[in-house]
Order: structure tokens, then sequence, then C-alpha cells
């Protein structure tokens, strides 16, 4: 009797123990089209930053060295706030201040120089077409040094969200002629990844030395025009990656 038990218990174990194995799987793979497309865009810039200098020197005096700075920054302060448009975003900061002994070496001995005070300013503008007038007045009012003249784009978000989505359809275009000669149709998306950069290369690098600026200066009073600036034009650039699932 005990015998017949255990092998029914055993019978009956196997035969729960086969309710919970699967009688077949399916793994059904669903094709998909892979496409990657790029687009650009040449805009003009609208925003210039400029970077001036003005550096003083004193071989006696800091102080007569940090005096002579605060003259000339306030005169060029005093011309740039006149050209620039507080109302459309522009602005005038000072990016660096510095006062400190100079020295030179004369075999390998340490030997004073002068006092110098270096007094960076940034301009940040909107008003691309007084650029040129902007640095000759600033050189005119005894600026020592235009370290710098970077053009952007205001507004690249906004840009490159409607390049994307013209990317975007240029890719649906092609993954559907693709499907179409394959004799597939198109059936939803399985990934999809984007971006979107700008390349300014093209927009001018400016310096300009001291003995730079006064050539520039007398050119330009005997002229009566500004330095003439060209902010030339910024290349925005799309990728859009999606694949497709066809059926």
């Amino acid at each position: 009797m005990k015998k017949n038990l255990l092998v029914l218990s055993t019978i009956v174990f196997c035969a729960c123990a086969l309710v919970t194995i699967p009688a077949f799987s399916v793994n059904q793979e669903r094709g998909t089209i892979s496409v990657n497309t790029t687009s650009y865009r040449e805009v003009t810039p609208d925003t210039a930053e400029i970077s001036f200098a003005v550096i003083t020197t004193d071989n006696k005096s800091m102080q007569t060295a940090t005096k002579n700075n605060k003259e000339i920054t306030d005169k060029v302060y005093a011309v740039l706030n006149k050209l620039i448009n507080k109302e459309n975003g522009d602005y005038i900061k000072t990016s660096d201040f510095n006062c400190a002994p100079k020295y030179s070496y004369n075999n390998s001995k340490r030997v004073f120089e002068n006092y110098e005070v270096s007094n960076r300013i940034i301009v940040h503008t909107k008003s691309i077409d007084v650029v040129g007038k902007m640095i000759d007045s600033s050189i005119n009012s005894g600026a020592t040094n235009v370290d710098s003249l970077n053009f952007s784009l205001s507004n690249s978000d906004a840009q490159c969200d409607e390049l994307i989505v013209n990317t975007t359809k240029k890719a649906y275009n092609r993954a559907t002629a693709i499907a179409k000669t394959l004799n597939h149709t198109l059936d939803g998306v399985q990934s999809f990844s984007s971006s979107c950069n700008s390349n300014n290369s093209q927009t001018p690098r400016f310096y300009m030395a001291k003995n730079m600026l006064a050539a520039t200066a007398d050119a330009v009073e005997s002229s009566g025009v500004g330095a003439p600036i060209s902010g030339g034009v910024i290349k925005l650039n799309a990728n859009v990656n999606v694949n497709f699932y066809v059926k």
C-alpha cells in the first residue's frame, strides 16, 4: 500500500511539474530600416562680443598707474555706453582687473621695470552695424588692446529646433522610399536620436596690439569711416539617426 501511494504521489508531482513547463516559445523579430540624415543652414549672426583692454604703466607709483587707468577706462566706458542699446540686451562689463609690479631678468637677476595696471572690458551687443565704430571709438579714447571679436547667434536653439524638424522629415521620406523599394511599409519607430551644433569658424578673430591701434586710429580719423568689420555667417549642422520598424 505504501508503495502504491509513493507511485501515485510521484505521478502527481510529475504532472504538476509538467504544467509549469511551456509547451513552446515564439521569438518574433521585427524588421527595421536605419536612416542617418544631416542638414545644414548658414545664418547671419546677430550678436557680437568684443574684448577691450586698457593697460597703463608707471615707473614710480602703482597709484599713478591705477589713476591713469581709471581715467582712460572711464572714457572708453562713456563712448561705448553711447553706442550700445541696453533695451535690446546690450551690456558692458569688466572681465578682469589686475595690478602688479613688472620684472625682467638679466643674468638670472630680477630687475624691476614698472607698475602695470590692466582693465579688460567686454562689450556684448546686437548692434552689429556699429561694431566697427565701437572699436574705433575705444581706440581713440585710449584702449590699448582689442583682444578678440566674436560673432554668435542669439536664437540658435530655435534655429536648431527648426533644422532638426526638417532633417527628421528628410529621414522619414528617405526611409519611406527605401521601404517601398523593398515592398515594405513603415510601422513605427524603434529608436531616434538627434543633435545640432554651430560652427562659426568663418567668423573673424580679432586682435590688435598697441602699436597697431595707433595706426588704425589715425587711418580711421582721416577717413571718417569705421573699421570694416563683417560678421560672416554661422553654419548650423543638424543630424538625425532613426530606426523604423517595417512590415
